[in-house]
């Protein structure tokens, strides 16, 4: 019979065992080998039942059990110490505190997934895995964040196989009483709320959920509550599901709402206010209006509003291709603003005009979720280097008149956290060599000090590692396809060859992640007598794991998977590949560990940085991948190999995946495998395990995410909190008309003459010369102080293209002439050799500017001018 209602019924723990309590609410267990150490051993075979979920277990442990433990002295003394090392992790001063500048009072951090431990599943793939190791790190490093988020209650969705391959998915119903989560309450007890305000008179209500990440609290709203509507409960249902209206009702929720969450938490609790806004793609992007609204209300009109919230707005975007944005028909935005409809203190027009493509190439009808957070922030970001560089080529639009490398879109390169995704044996070989709290400390801050050390291991004691590591996964593997094969309808007598799948002894490759089409799941298939002879080479063998999850609208990628599974399912070589559904944190956080190479193999330039294989390398992982994303910036022949591109602008993509599937067979027959079967005089592969040792101790560092948070500490949320200090209503008024009256002069802003110390049609000059640059400019009814007029020189291309640019600000040179013009001058240096040229340029400048191209305004000479200034060439 089916229950009519479902309740939780938590444990009364025994008083001695309170503290259980605590340290389950606290996801720090996710990451904190001590504390889930101490949960196994209450109960090791209902840990395992439990999925390793604390909240779980301690609901299922028997009366008995826990009457036992609160009697056994030995128990209660690791409780005491486990419970008092969390007590001094949440209160004691880490990295922030000890900083000596001014650092935002506190960060608010939005997503619209967070990857935190398999036992709260709110993430799909890599953007929420990054949010949620972002926060971890935050949390090791005492940042002071708030992490913004939704509560699915589906979740993603679970997947299986079909008997022939096809993926099924499968939404189980998460109930939030059985989650490591509680309800934020008023001062009444009754459960905080906010509401949103929809066409006819409707709303939008949620509940706000926090889940303790380490020191942050992490905000989740759910609108599955009573007090809604049919609809309206349906807002939070599943991640990235239903059709444009329900996405934009989800990501007004998260922006709007999620700002309100953010005032009621720091109401209620005390917590500092946030100086700085962090945006994880644009999902969020209506923070930044509801934020404008809030001013409004405090006497502001439009435009100072909208200075002063970008002031303290971080936007990072993931995407390296226009397709991955979300992308609203401006109708529907416009419904759900105004006056009878949310923030009606704002125009319509107004906010339509944040999002709108107004540049060439864009869709004038569509309201991009990306370009109104690049307008709703003062400060913006990719996360790798070749990212951010993509993404100021794809956004160049944005800023008229400027070469994509000085679009005002820096980077900082994603990191992991590797207390979460370092193995435990892993991290148990470290604390040996160096001591627990400088393993800890390496894993969650870094610095090359400590992760030098792996060079005093013994070769015996990586490779034992490694191969334990292995057999592990094997392990892994064979219990998890078997449970694969009964859910495709297998029975137990069919089964008898899954014993013999993987050899712990046998060079293993791993393939993980989402499967769009760009990531070339099966790239490996594209010659499959090559990959058979791969796979049963009779003294080099490869043995293949591979997981991932189609979009449940993706017929393609469900293809791509049915045509990897049906490989994997011959007989001649199931037992050296295999695919594995399912895949998430808790398959991954087996998975990094035991392969021994990491494959990677997307279309470059289309991924934005992938840090799987940064989780492979923390295990001692080799890399084999494209040059993208990450692997692009750090690679090494130390570290692994790179797959040769073909990325041409002339490729045919066929052709393309020919080309770069036929160099990753080159790899590994004639290099991969070679190193990792030869040995040395030891019997050991002293090449393999070098390669390993270097990967630890230099990628290493680099790869945390510990790394990451400090550099957006240092370079953006800093800068953010400083410029929304200087930005008081006074302030933001005074920008806002500086900017409309710049705006509105420009067209009288001109270069007029150019004029060096030395003839123009000079062809020639030596290293070192500094010539005498003299420019006559006209500023209309601008001064002076309102611009800021450069010489820009370096290196030119065939089509007299200046790159490797350097900027110098010329001065202004006594009154202004008749007429009105301006005279600048200044040095002009001839700091390289080859071809040179130079050219002048005025730009806005006011001291609360970012960037000099943050108006996407610029002046240049006219052709004229340029002509009769001349090019200085050597």
């Amino acid at each position: 019979m089916k229950a009519i209602r479902r309740f939780t019924v938590r444990p009364v723990l025994p008083e001695p065992l309170r503290p259980l309590s605590d340290l389950a609410r606290n996801l720090r267990w996710s990451w904190h080998t001590g504390t889930r150490d101490l949960f196994r051993s209450v109960d090791p075979e209902r840990w395992a039942a439990a999925g390793s979920d604390p909240v779980r277990l301690l609901g299922s442990v028997s009366t008995e059990r826990l009457t036992e433990l609160a009697g056994d002295r030995d128990f209660l003394d690791r409780l005491a110490a486990v419970s008092d090392d969390l007590h001094t992790y949440m209160t004691g001063d880490r990295w922030y505190q000890q900083r000596s500048e001014r650092l935002p009072a506190a960060v608010a951090y939005f997503s619209p997934e967070f990857g935190i431990t398999a036992a709260l599943p709110q993430y799909s793939g890599g953007l929420g895995i990054l949010a949620g190791d972002h926060l971890k790190a935050a949390s090791d490093l005492g940042a002071p964040l708030i992490g913004v988020g939704l509560l699915y209650r589906h979740g993603y969705f679970r997947q299986s196989l079909s008997r022939d391959g096809w993926q099924q998915e499968h939404y189980p119903v998460l109930d939030p009483h059985e989650l490591p989560l509680d309800q934020l309450k008023e001062a009444d007890g009754t459960p905080a709320q906010i509401a949103l305000a929809l066409p006819g008179d409707r709303s939008l209500r949620a509940r706000i959920w926090v889940a303790q990440v380490g020191r942050i609290p992490l905000l989740l709203l759910d609108s599955d509550i009573e007090e809604n509507d049919l609809i309206e409960r349906g807002v939070t249902d599943r991640l990235y599901g239903g059709g444009s209206e329900h996405r934009l009702l989800q990501e007004m929720l998260l922006g709007i709402g999620g700002v309100r969450a953010v005032r009621t938490y720091c109401r209620l609790t005390g917590h500092a206010a946030p100086e700085v806004f962090h945006t994880n793609e644009g999902h969020a992007g209506f923070l930044g209006l509801e934020r404008m609204a809030e001013l409004r209300a405090e006497g502001l009109d439009f435009d100072a509003a909208l200075e002063a919230v970008r002031a303290g707005t971080v936007f990072t975007t993931h995407t390296p291709v226009p397709a991955g944005i979300d992308r609203f028909d401006r109708e529907l935005v416009a419904r759900h603003f105004g006056p009878h409809a949310e923030l009606p203190d704002l125009e319509v027009d107004r906010i339509l005009r944040l999002g709108m493509e107004t540049y060439p190439g864009g869709e004038p009808n569509l309201f991009n979720m990306a370009v109104m957070g690049l307008r709703l922030a003062q400060r913006a970001n990719g996360v790798s280097l070749l990212h951010g560089q993509v993404s100021r080529e794809m956004f160049a639009g944005l800023w008229p008149g400027f070469d994509p490398e000085e679009v005002p879109i820096t980077s900082v390169t994603n990191g992991v956290h590797a207390p979460t995704w370092v193995a435990p044996e892993v991290y148990r070989l470290g604390a040996r060599q160096i001591g627990t709290q400088r393993a800890e400390e390496a894993l969650s801050v870094g610095d090359s000090d400590r992760w030098d050390s792996v060079a005093d291991i013994a070769d015996q004691d990586i490779w034992e590692l490694r191969r334990s590591l292995r057999e592990l996964l094997v392990l892994e593997v064979r219990e998890r396809l078997r449970a694969s094969w009964r859910q495709r309808g297998a029975g137990t007598a069919e089964l008898g060859w899954i014993d013999g799948v993987l050899d712990p002894d046998v060079l293993t490759i791993g393939f993980a992640r989402r499967v769009p089409s760009y990531k070339r799941l099966t790239l490996m298939l594209r010659d499959r007598d090559r990959l058979m002879d791969l796979l049963l080479h009779p003294d080099r063998p490869v043995q293949i794991v591979v997981a991932g999850k189609a979009h449940p609208a993706d017929d393609g990628g469900k293809r791509l998977i049915q045509e990897l599974v049906r490989f994997a399912d011959d007989p001649r070589v199931r037992h050296r590949i295999v695919f594995l559904p399912d895949y998430g944190m808790a398959m991954a956080q087996k998975l990094y560990p035991g392969c021994d190479i990491w494959l990677n193999n997307p279309l470059r330039p289309l991924e934005a940085c992938g840090t799987s294989g940064m989780k492979s390398a923390l295990n001692g992982g080799l890399n084999l991948s494209v040059l993208d994303g990450w692997w692009d910036e750090w690679f090494q022949p130390d570290f692994g190999w790179a797959i040769p591109t073909a990325d041409g602008v002339g490729t045919d993509p066929d052709r393309r995946d020919d080309i770069e599937a036929a160099a990753l067979y080159d790899l590994l027959e004639q290099r991969v495998t070679r190193v990792f079967y030869e040995r040395g005089r030891s019997g050991l592969p002293d090449r393999w395990i070098e390669m390993v040792r270097r990967t630890l101790s230099l990628l290493g560092p680099k790869v945390l995410a510990g790394r990451m948070v400090r550099e957006y500490v240092e370079r953006l949320y800093t800068p953010a909190a400083h410029a929304h200090r200087a930005m008081g209503p006074d302030a933001a008024r005074e920008l806002a008309e500086w900017k409309a009256t710049v705006r509105g002069a420009w067209q009288g802003v001109t270069v007029d003459h150019v004029e060096t110390s030395v003839a123009t049609a000079m062809a020639t000059a030596e290293l070192g010369t500094t010539l005498a640059l003299r420019v006559r400019v006209g500023l209309g009814s601008l001064r002076p102080e309102d611009v800021e007029v450069q010489a820009v020189s370096g290196r030119v291309d065939e089509e007299d293209r200046i790159t490797d640019a350097t900027a110098v600000a010329l001065k202004p040179v006594g009154a202004p002439a008749p007429g009105g013009g301006w005279v600048y001058e200044g040095p002009l240096s001839l700091d390289r050799t080859g071809p040179f040229g130079y050219t002048v340029r005025i730009l806005p400048s006011h001291r609360m500017l970012a960037s000099g191209a943050e108006l996407g305004l610029v002046a240049v000479p006219p052709e004229d001018v340029a002509e009769a200034a001349g090019l200085l060439m050597r």
